[in-house]
Formats: C-alpha cells, structure tokens, sequence
C-alpha cells in the first residue's frame, strides 16, 4: 500500500533552482513581502477558500482585507495612493504569483481588484480616482471588472455586445447582462464596457453596484474550481450613469479595455507559474519520500527527467511574464506578443505540471480528504483550479492567433 504524502509544506524549490537577477530595484523586496503577507493572512484558510461551495457569503474576506492590509493591493498605483514602485506592472506580477503559488483562485480575485480595474481607473476623471483609489487599496471596497456577456467574451466587437450604454443630456443610461463577473456578489463599483447606442462603438462606464436602482446580482455561479473567485451576472434595467463615470471618451472604451485585458493576462502567466510552481514543489516532495517497488519515485529516470524539463519551463516561463510586464512599464501598453506568449506558455505549464504533479502522488492526488484518516490533500485543488488559467483573459487559442498575427502578418492572419 502506498505511503500517504506528508502533511507539512513542501520545500520551495524556487529558492535554490532560480535567482533574481535582472530583476529593476524597487521590485527586489515584493516578492519576500508578499510571500509573508500570504503566509499571515491567506495560507491559513487557503485550502477552505478552494473547498467551499460559491455562495453569497463565501467571499474570502479574512485574505482580502489582510492582504490589502499588508500593502499589497497598493503595487498598482503612483503617486500618493501607491507603493512607489517604478516598474508597477512588474510588482504586481510577481505580487500575483506569489498569491497564486497559495491560492491560484485569490490570484484570480487579485487579478480583478488590482490588475484590471487598476487598470481601467487610470482612465477615470481626478476627482474619481481621489475619491475611490485608497478605498480599492485599503480593501474598504471591492470593484469588478466586466466585458463578458453570455454570447462575447473573446469577440468584444460592438456588434457582438448586448449590453447598451444610451447616451442622455446628463450621462447615460445603461441595460444589459454581463457574465463571469469576479467580485460582484459584493462588489461596491464595476468597470463595464458597453455597446455605445449612438455609433458603432464602446464606452468604457464606472458603474455603482450596491443600492442602485436597476441593477441586480445574481446568484454566484458553481464552478469547477476558483471557488474563491466567486463570479456571477450583473444584470442592469435603465441604470443612469452620470458623465464623469466614463472611463476615457464616450465611443473609445474597447481601447480601453483591451489595454487592462492585456495587463490581465499578463497576471494570469503570473498566476499560471505560481501554480506551476506549487505543484512542482509537491511531486518533488513525493518523489524524494514516497518508495515504489523498493526504490525512490526520484531514483527513477523518467519523474527525474519530466521533472527537471518541468523546472526549466518555469524558468522559462517566469522570465517571459516578467519580460512582458517590463515591456508595460516602459511605456508599451499591449505588452505584445510577448503578453500573449506568457499567458497561454505558463497556463499550458499550469495544467501540465498539476498533471504529473497528481501521477506522481497517485491515489493521494486524486482524494481531497481521507475518510478513515481525515488526512486532506491539495493537488486535486490545483488540478481543478489550473484549467480554467487557460481560458480567461484571452483564451490560449485566441492569444496563439495573435502570436501569428505578430509574427506572420495580420495582411495574411486577418
């Protein structure tokens, strides 16, 4: 019979297989401040926030308001609501993967606070961001960020989108439904982007949730993993928007958001190593301890080789999203290709490594908790929770269409 895994944490191979050596000086401390932080103030409900059922009154407030505490939410900004990071992107990267490496769904609630909506704030009027961004940072209030409706989502063309911001003398007037959004069962404010109703355009809006006449939340969505990420639909009838809620000009809001998506799905490369890395971190624990026919698993030159194939993708795959922000702090916004070749690399590696991850363990990869024993287990966590790293923010086919794009020609692509 095998041997159940430990239940201590595993060592993190990261600290002896990669070194920090490109990386600008004001980054240098994130990582080892945000590692803490997650140690006090999400590790120690981590593995519930991945067990329990979507629910109203599951949001996983107890992480996000002690990481908000500890300073992480402020990576983002500038100026006096800021951490005084020069390279922002890339802190909020490394911020993201650290988070993830615990939690790849608080990764995902993180992504939406402090990478997308920080993203699509830099559009809003001063009196706006004055006003709202220490609230955000403070984790006093929670933001959505939503572009999805039940039929776009990879295509957010105008005519694709249902949702309508009509514009009035004094604003607009908004009705529609978006889907997936993260946060909204108690979010205080979503940044959605809507059909514009008077061109074939968008226009990016800073709406109001709570106690706002016409808007209504739905019911949290049950998911296969990302538990803690809790989504759900917002649905709006005739809400009235005033004017200085638009995020940028009426009519220019796709720019908008395909500017914060492509800072999106450079987090979630973030992400998809931080999983990566946790699940690497795991089998090489199992393969040092676990015996299989009177040798180490490690003894074996097959988990010896997929293994170290393993590390060097992380690698790799951690120097491509740290390259991709850098290119977003020194003034490219899109980050591409290289945005695109971070996201859908290191979601691949996600799933890849969570798969061999579960072999090397087993039977003890597959159970979430042992009945007789009550021992529990995280990798079938990891292994739900890494799929869908490949399909939002740009699912990986899309975002290897866009690769081609930059490499072959959009006059050949289309």
């Amino acid at each position: 019979m095998a041997t159940a895994p430990p239940s201590v944490a595993p060592d993190r191979t990261q600290d002896r297989m990669w070194h920090d050596v490109l990386l600008p000086d004001d980054v240098k401390d994130v990582r080892a401040d945000v590692r803490a932080a997650v140690a006090e103030h999400l590790a120690p409900t981590a593995r519930e926030i991945g067990r329990q059922l979507e629910t109203p009154d599951a949001f996983p407030w107890t992480a996000f308001r002690g990481l908000a505490s500890a300073g992480v939410f402020a990576y983002p900004f500038e100026g006096e609501h800021g951490a005084g990071l020069t390279h922002r992107n890339l802190g909020t990267c490394i911020a993201t993967e650290e988070i993830a490496y615990e939690s790849s769904s608080l990764a995902g609630v993180y992504d939406g606070q402090c990478i997308l909506v920080a993203q699509t704030l830099r559009w809003a009027e001063d009196h706006v961001k004055a006003e709202l961004l220490p609230k955000l940072i403070s984790g006093e209030q929670v933001f959505s960020f939503a572009t999805t409706e039940p039929d776009a989502s990879s295509d957010l063309t105008p005519s694709a989108l249902k949702t309508v911001a009509t514009r009035t003398a004094d604003g607009f007037t908004v009705t529609g439904r978006k889907r997936w959004i993260t946060n909204s069962i108690v979010a205080d404010y979503v940044c959605m982007l809507c059909r514009d109703g008077e061109e074939d355009a968008c226009t990016m809006l800073l709406i109001p949730l709570k106690d706002n006449p016409g808007v209504t939340i739905g019911p949290p969505d049950t998911k296969m993993g990302h538990h803690g990420q809790i989504t759900a639909d917002i649905v709006l009838e005739d809400v009235h928007v005033p004017h200085d809620h638009c995020l940028g000009q009426p009519g220019r809001g796709l720019g908008v958001a395909l500017g914060s998506l492509a800072a999106g799905r450079v987090g979630i490369a973030a992400a998809g190593v931080g999983v990566a890395q946790a699940a690497l971190d795991l089998a090489v624990q199992r393969v040092r301890e676990r015996k299989l026919f009177g040798k180490l698993i490690g003894e074996m030159q097959h988990w010896q080789y997929r293994l170290a194939a393993h590390a060097t993708e992380i690698e790799c795959a951690r120097s491509l999203y740290q390259k991709a922000a850098m290119r977003m702090d020194l003034g490219d916004r899109s980050g591409e290709p290289e945005a695109s070749m971070a996201k859908s690399y290191a979601t691949r590696l996600a799933n890849d490594v969570a798969r061999d991850a579960l072999q090397v363990h087993g039977g003890y990869g597959f159970a979430r908790q042992m009945g007789a024993t009550g021992e529990t287990y995280r990798l079938e966590e990891i292994y739900r929770d890494a799929k869908i790293l490949e399909i939002f923010e740009g699912a990986n086919e899309v975002l290897q269409w866009v690769i081609a794009r930059h490499l072959i020609g959009r006059d050949v692509t289309g």
